[in-house]
C-alpha cells in the first residue's frame, strides 16, 4: 500500500466572482410570467443549495405562482414553504418507476400550463420527460436548464463543471433573475423548533458552549468519511479548547460510526445521530460555536444556520460542493490524488493522512472567540 503524506492543506472560501452571462430573454420583466415549474430532485446537498435560487426565483417573480417539483424524501424539505403555492412529487424511482410513473408527470405538468419550467436538476431523466412534454404539445414557451441543450428553449452560455450554485446562477441570469441570495432559505415546522429546543434544553446545550460534528456520509459515499479515530480526536482537542459539549449527528448510514465516536468520551459527547428531525438541525446549529464535517448534506443544512462550518473534502472537489456562505470554509490535503472521487481507494490517504492538528488550524480564530 502507498501511503501519500500530507504536508499541505489547501483552503477554500466562499467564491464571490460575478456571474457573466448575458440576458437570452428578460423574462423577469415578462407580465406574461403568471405561473412557473421548478424542478429540483436531488441529492440533499443540492436541494439544499437550490433553495437560494428558489429565493432568487420568488423575489424575481413575485406575484407569480410557484410550484415545486419535488422528490421523495426531501419533498419533505418544503412542508411549511411559503415560497411555493404547490409541491408535487411522483416517485418515479420506486413505486412509480416505469411508464405508469411518466405518464402521470406529463399529465399532472401538462395540466397545470406552466408559462416556463426551470429545470435545476437537469439529469437525463428530466431532460427525456422535458422531451416528452414538448412532444405531446404540453410544454411552455420558455424551458430553462442547466445546460444549453435540447429540450430547453432558453440556450445559455454553456459553462464547464463548476459548482451547482454557479452554474444555477449562470442559468437564470440568462433570463434576467439576479442572484441575491448568499445562503440557503429553508422553513421549518413548528415540530421541528419544538424538537430542537426540547433537545437544546435537555442536554444543556447553552449558546455556543458546544460543537456539532458530523463524522459521516451517504452509505455510498464512504471514501468522504474522515474516520472514527479522527473525530473522536477531534472531539478531545476541541474539549481541551473549552468546548464542553460535542454533538454528533448523523443519519442511519452513520449510526455506527457515532455510536463509535460516542464511546470514546461519554463525558462530554452528545450522540443524537438517528434522533433528529431533516429540518430541526439547523436549529440546533443556530445554537452551536461551530460545525465540522465530511462533505455531507448535513453539512448543507448547517450553513442555512449562518453559524461558522468547516467542511473536510477528500476524493470530491471543494470547488464544486462546498457548501454556500462566507462563514463556511472546506479543506482538502495538497496531494495528487485528490478530487478523484472514487467510491473506492487502497490507501485513502486524501483523509486517513489529514492530521487532527491541521483542522484545529483551521479553528484557531472561530475558538478565540
Amino acid at each position: 500500500m502507498n501511503i501519500i503524506p500530507v504536508d499541505k492543506v489547501n483552503i477554500f472560501r466562499e467564491d464571490e466572482s460575478i456571474i457573466e452571462q448575458p440576458v437570452v430573454v428578460d423574462l423577469a420583466k415578462h407580465a406574461g410570467i403568471k405561473k412557473i415549474l421548478i424542478i429540483k430532485w436531488s441529492s440533499m446537498g443540492d436541494v439544499v443549495i437550490s433553495t437560494a435560487i428558489m429565493q432568487d426565483i420568488r423575489v424575481a417573480f413575485p406575484h407569480a405562482e410557484l410550484h415545486l417539483n419535488a422528490m421523495q424524501p426531501w419533498h419533505n424539505m418544503f412542508a411549511n414553504d411559503p415560497r411555493f403555492n404547490k409541491v408535487w412529487t411522483i416517485d418515479l424511482r420506486k413505486s412509480e418507476r416505469g411508464w405508469r410513473g411518466i405518464k402521470r408527470w406529463l399529465g399532472l405538468a401538462k395540466q397545470e400550463q406552466y408559462d416556463l419550467i426551470i429545470d435545476l436538476q437537469t439529469n437525463d431523466r428530466t431532460k427525456f420527460l422535458l422531451a416528452l412534454l414538448r412532444l405531446i404539445g404540453g410544454a411552455p414557451q420558455y424551458l430553462l436548464g442547466n445546460y444549453p441543450v435540447f429540450p430547453y428553449t432558453i440556450r445559455q452560455q454553456s459553462v464547464e463543471q463548476t459548482h451547482a450554485i454557479s452554474l444555477m446562477r449562470r442559468s437564470l441570469a440568462a433570463i434576467g433573475v439576479p442572484a441575491l441570495t448568499r445562503t440557503p432559505v429553508l422553513y421549518n415546522t413548528q415540530a421541528d423548533i419544538e424538537q430542537a429546543k426540547t433537545i437544546l434544553v435537555k442536554h444543556q446545550l447553552d449558546v455556543e458552549s458546544f460543537a456539532v460534528l458530523l463524522p459521516g456520509s451517504h452509505a455510498a459515499g464512504r471514501t468522504k468519511r474522515w474516520g472514527v479515530n479522527h473525530f473522536a480526536d477531534l472531539a478531545k482537542a476541541l474539549n481541551a479548547r473549552g468546548i464542553s459539549r460535542i454533538v454528533l449527528i448523523g443519519g442511519i448510514d452513520e449510526t455506527e460510526d457515532c455510536d463509535r465516536i460516542a464511546a470514546y468520551y461519554p463525558d462530554f459527547i452528545i450522540n443524537l445521530c438517528g434522533q433528529t428531525l431533516l429540518l430541526a438541525l439547523p436549529e440546533i446549529y443556530r445554537h452551536a460555536k461551530m460545525i465540522i464535517g465530511n462533505d455531507t448534506g448535513t453539512a448543507h443544512l448547517a450553513a442555512a444556520a449562518q453559524r461558522p462550518v468547516l467542511v473536510i473534502c477528500g476524493p470530491t472537489d471543494p470547488r464544486r460542493v462546498k457548501p454556500l456562505g462566507s462563514q463556511v470554509i472546506a479543506i482538502q490535503a495538497d496531494i495528487a490524488c485528490r478530487s478523484c472521487y472514487k467510491k473506492t481507494c487502497i490507501h485513502h490517504s486524501c483523509m486517513k493522512n489529514l492530521a487532527v492538528d491541521k483542522v484545529m488550524e483551521n479553528l484557531g480564530v472561530y475558538l478565540e472567540t
